[in-house]
């Protein structure tokens, strides 16, 4: 099985094919694989997903896939190493600090059917992936602050369409990802996060919710959610543009001493002492 390398943090490459010219094979990057116009069908691990004008895949280094062309296709490839995302921190928001781009390219849900977006959704992805392939021709692509939230704009339409797929209660009851992501978008939320109120969310009994979680994720489900609550308010005490006051409001603490109190207990110094 190939395997290719790319040593360059983004690459983004448009063409026309009537073959693929590629056998089905790996690689050591992630791709965003969008399809302009044509039909064919996307060998993607051990699916065979059909093709058409519109589609969005997400490839991670971890798939094997090539494609079968059956109408000449147009593709872009926007393809990018783990250090894309990782070297703009300056750039980055509360989300990529709790649900990474490279994570959400490992779905499963993702390989087995192309991205199913709704009107406006889907002219907004046709519409940013021009406008990145049209940036292309600048030499500093790679280290553009447009392209990448051109680029970070397109996660979220996965995002949007990953939660429409949460109405499937059969797709809901057993996925960690989609519990990881409930988790994400409620974690400002205290009552949200009661094992009672999220184990009846994915209907998962209450009694059974921390030993599934502990399994699937590796740790309890108090300490997940100590850890996520400790990275995103020692991102609010380093950017030093929120008073502890704020921050304390914002995650539902009762004043500044009862957060400061917790940062101490979890981090072992003050909330003062780690911006310093």
């Amino acid at each position: 099985m190939k395997k290719l390398n790319q040593f360059e943090t983004l690459v983004i490459h448009e063409f026309e094919e009537q073959t693929f010219h590629l056998p089905k094979h790996s690689h050591t990057y992630y791709e965003l694989i969008y399809i302009l116009s044509g039909t064919g069908v996307h060998h993607l691990n051990n699916n065979l997903i059909p093709y058409k004008a519109d589609d969005l895949f997400v490839i991670s280094p971890d798939d094997q896939h090539c494609f079968d062309i059956i109408e000449s296709t147009r593709f872009v490839f926007i393809k990018f190493t783990d250090n894309y995302f990782s070297s703009k921190k300056n750039l980055s928001s509360d989300d990529l600090i709790i649900h990474h781009p490279e994570d959400m390219m490992r779905y499963n849900i993702l390989k087995e059917m192309p991205l199913e977006l709704d009107e406006p959704c889907r002219t907004i992805l046709r519409n940013t992936v021009q406008n990145i392939s049209a940036y292309n021709c600048r030499l500093d692509v790679a280290s553009s602050p447009i392209v990448y939230y051109q680029i970070l704009s397109i996660f979220g339409l996965i995002k949007e369409a990953l939660r429409a797929k949460q109405l499937d209660h059969v797709v809901m009851a057993c996925n960690p990802e989609l519990i990881a992501s409930y988790i994400h978008q409620n974690i400002y939320s205290p009552g949200d996060m009661r094992i009672k109120v999220i184990a009846g969310h994915f209907n998962i009994a209450p009694s059974y919710f921390s030993a599934y979680f502990k399994t699937h994720f590796n740790m309890s489900y108090r300490d997940y959610i100590h850890n996520l609550r400790l990275k995103l308010i020692e991102k609010r005490i380093s950017n030093k543009q929120l008073s502890m006051k704020q921050i304390a409001y914002e995650f539902d603490f009762s004043d500044e001493s009862h957060l400061s109190n917790y940062f101490k207990k979890k981090r072992n110094m003050s909330p003062k002492s780690f911006q310093n």
